[in-house]
């Protein structure tokens, strides 16, 4: 059912205030706050729907804005984005957490690439997110730090076990979420599951018994490129920061 909201007040000045949930913003009106929330829940759950590039038009009429109100909150859509999927970006980081609880090194790394995979498969806005840059949001760069941060020790955990395999690399993870999602995409009416099928032959690659070695991995400014170029591709203007070679929300 489509919410209907009234329009935000002409003046600044009138009406309770709410906080801003956006760090260092000045509080919101009551009406602009519910606004703003109902924007966020229709996002999401289109997002979710559609994947990223789905029409910001539907968005706000499904929320009962108007446009113009949608971008007063929103400027960009990456904005948008970040502000609909923080939650589930804190879901991604948990589950690297809960990961490392694990005590057997390849199990808990495994198990988080399938738990990842199933929150792909759930969500076809965080399945985009996992394969593309943003610029920053304070809020979703801090958890992508603590994710990578996370994701290191997966990885180093267990190499150190001796059951994956010496050359893997971030990047691949980043090959393998992406042909995830076009499977996912190309099964999801016949066949839900036959991703877990393709995720578990990956698995099955990744790990170091017997394993042949492998062409050289992309570099980091090479996958960065290509995730900036996904970025673009979905509407979000990205960049990448020269001194650094990366700046924005990057998952992996």
């Amino acid at each position: 059912m489509t919410a209907r909201h009234q329009p935000e007040p002409a003046d600044p000045g009138c009406g309770p205030v709410q906080p801003d949930p956006r760090p260092g913003s000045r509080p919101l009106r009551a009406d602009a706050a519910r606004n703003r929330d109902a924007i966020v829940a229709v996002a999401r759950d289109v997002f979710a729907e559609q994947g990223l590039e789905a029409p910001l038009e539907a968005i706000a009429a499904r929320a009962g804005v108007g446009i113009a109100t949608l971008y007063r909150r929103f400027p960009t859509r990456e904005k948008l984005i970040a502000a609909a999927l923080v939650d589930k970006v804190a879901e991604y980081v948990d589950a690297a957490r809960q990961a490392l609880t694990v005590p057997d090194p390849w199990a808990g790394f495994a198990g988080w690439v399938e738990r990842i995979c199933e929150l792909q498969a759930d969500d076809r806005g965080l399945s985009d997110l996992l394969s593309m840059m943003l610029s920053e949001d304070e809020q979703v760069e801090q958890l992508r730090r603590t994710a990578n941060e996370l994701l290191v020790t997966l990885i180093d955990r267990a190499k150190a076990q001796g059951t994956l395999r010496e050359d893997f690399v971030r990047e691949d993870l980043v090959l393998l979420l992406i042909p995830t999602s076009a499977v996912m995409h190309a099964t999801r009416a016949d066949a839900p599951d036959a991703w877990r099928r393709f995720v578990a032959l990956a698995l099955d690659s990744f790990g170091s018994q017997g394993a042949p070695g492998l062409p050289p991995p992309p570099t980091t400014g090479q996958m960065t490129r290509a995730m900036l170029r996904l970025a673009r591709e979905r509407g979000c203007g990205a960049r990448v920061a020269p001194a650094s070679g990366r700046s924005g929300i990057c998952l992996l």
